[in-house]
């Protein structure tokens, strides 16, 4: 029988104090076609294998110096976690001088005298698991440092990631939230910034599955909220901007289920969008619970011309609050598989005593019903407070000027005709050419406020004709803003023109801003009228009280206000 070519380079360390039967069984492994190393006794055995590190040891049991079984355990320890065979040749039969070869790391018997046959069997057979076992930490070794390899490039996308989705700047007065991650990435985001009028939009995002596959659609998602909320875009448009990438980069089958709001905490108003995610809830000072539905698809599954981005308008009073949550809170389950429901959720909303004690309340419920079964999903939380701004508020992003503008007097016109009222907000645009302006980057938040609502009283109330006091309780709020869409979408002539004028000198400047409409215009003396409700007649009373000036000409549909603004504000 030839052994074949890989089993002639087979190493074998032969330890026997006979050397009749040693000499032998070298005589028989060479024949094999195996290298052979040859020992007397046990300490010759030890210092064999620790200088030549042998495939497979032959031992003898009974030694002098040092016996097999002290032998076989010095080379155990020396292999390590190395598969290094051992077969003790022995002539003993009894049943504990067995079981004491096994217990001194021995792995077979050989017993006297020798048959080739079987010899070679066992040889080829240990060998083999020998050669497996070297591959299998081969393997090992291999996967921890591509493991630690994935980590490392784990953690640096999760710098990036963290860095891109939490880059809004927000009043934590008025929002809380709580998001916890199933895998290091987040399949759930929460975006929110504050817009240069002083609203806050926030966008809470559920994509499908979970880590970094989810993930990944964050990133377009949270550069192109934050980047549009920062240059006052509306709500809609933001929403179809970022259902569009979506749609355009994510594959079949990966969307985001999601709800968008903007509070507006000087009307009291909230727009809501809900794309799939669970219902919000509005709770109400009096305690009841309103509960406002997803009646939209997610974002990333249609088009933009099928993507509707129509949200709906609610009113808020100071201290009432609203909560929203990703699926991950209604399907967390507890030991035995039952998922925690809306009904629980529900339940909370009940029991409290102390609305701001709520959002703590809800999070303690869910983590205590789960308890420490298995997560299923990824859970987010957040609260929304109806809250007055405070004294101290600073349009978050805005800049200290350092140098005064390059361009000290300038002059722009900018007139909206009919078939873009329906669809098109010149704010951002208009605001985007003031914000180039040093001195007035501070004043973003105060100019957005000017320029919005002298330009919603052109359109509203000057080209559509629309009146405030139908706005004198939610009912007619609502009615109001289903009339403005309907004229905006019917009109076919008409004009809504704004003509900024700035100027510098020495210690600041002004600027200019005239909105005239083609609306038969009003009586001046009417417009600081008291209308009696919360809802109407505040407009132009609150661009007078933020302006230096404010003039109403011709027939009424011509107003001009002055804004200056000084170096050290």
């Amino acid at each position: 029988m030839h052994p074949s070519k890989d089993e002639r380079l087979i190493t074998v360390l032969v330890a026997d104090d006979t050397a009749t039967d040693r000499v032998i069984l070298e005589a028989i492994l060479r024949k094999q076609g195996h290298r052979v190393l040859s020992a007397q006794d046990g300490e010759q055995a030890v210092e064999c294998f620790r200088t030549e590190r042998p495939d497979i040891v032959l031992l003898d049991a009974l030694m002098p110096k040092l016996d097999g079984f002290d032998a076989a355990r010095q080379i155990k320890s020396i292999a390590g976690e190395e598969l290094v065979p051992i077969l003790f040749l022995t002539s003993l039969t009894d049943t504990d001088s067995l079981v004491q070869c096994l217990e001194a790391g021995g792995d077979d018997f050989l017993s006297k005298p020798y048959n080739p046959v079987i010899l070679q069997a066992k040889i080829r057979s240990f060998f083999r698991m020998r050669t497996m076992q070297r591959t299998m930490l081969e393997q090992r070794d291999q996967i921890a440092q591509h493991n630690e390899h994935f980590l490392q490039e784990q953690t640096v996308a999760k710098q990036v990631f963290d860095n891109i989705t939490s880059g809004g700047h927000v009043d934590a007065e008025h929002l809380r939230y709580y998001l916890s991650p199933l895998a290091v990435f987040n399949g759930d985001v929460m975006v929110a910034s504050t817009t240069p009028a002083g609203n806050l939009m926030v966008l809470l995002g559920d994509f499908t599955g979970h880590g970094l596959p989810a993930a990944i659609g964050a990133m377009p998602l949270a550069t192109t909220f934050y980047g549009m909320v920062d240059k006052g875009f509306a709500m809609s448009d933001i929403l179809a901007e970022i259902n569009g990438k979506l749609k355009s980069i994510l594959p079949v089958g990966l969307f985001c289920c999601a709800a968008m709001v903007e509070m507006n905490f000087r009307k009291n108003t909230v727009r809501i969008w809900n794309g799939g995610l669970p219902a919000a809830y509005v709770y109400r000072k009096d305690g009841r619970v309103e509960q406002i539905k997803s009646t939209h698809l997610p974002l990333g599954v249609l088009n933009n011309k099928k993507f509707k981005a129509d949200p709906a308008l609610i009113t808020m009073a100071h201290g009432e609050r609203l909560y929203l949550w990703s699926d991950g809170i209604h399907e967390a389950r507890d030991a035995d598989g039952e998922m925690f429901g809306e009904e629980r959720l529900l339940a909370a909303f009940a029991k409290n005593q102390k609305p701001p004690a709520l959002f703590d309340e809800l999070l303690q419920n869910v983590k205590t019903f789960v308890g420490h079964g298995q997560k299923s999903d990824d859970l987010s939380l957040i609260e929304l407070l109806m809250a007055p701004l405070s004294s101290a508020y600073v349009t978050p992003g805005a800049e200290q000027a350092t140098s005064q503008s390059q361009l000290a007097e300038w002059s722009l016109v900018f007139e909206v005709k009919p078939s873009s009222f329906a669809i098109f907000d010149p704010l951002p645009l208009l605001l985007s050419v003031l914000l180039e302006v040093p001195g007035l980057r501070n004043h973003s938040g105060t100019l957005y406020t000017i320029i919005s609502e002298l330009y919603t009283n052109a359109l509203e109330h000057g080209v559509l004709g629309l009146d405030s006091s139908i706005k004198d309780d939610p009912e007619g709020f609502e009615r109001y803003y289903q009339l403005r869409r309907e004229r905006t979408q019917a009109i076919k002539e008409g004009y809504v023109k704004i003509t900024l004028a700035h100027k510098t000198h020495t210690e600041g400047g002004s600027l200019a801003i005239t909105v005239a409409d083609s609306g038969r215009g009003f009586v001046p003396n009417e417009r600081t009228e008291q209308t009696g409700n919360e809802y109407s007649g505040r407009g132009l009373k609150l661009v007078e009280s933020l302006c230096d000036a404010l003039e109403v000409r011709g027939a009424g549909n011509v107003v001009a206000a002055t804004y200056c603004w000084h170096t050290d504000d």
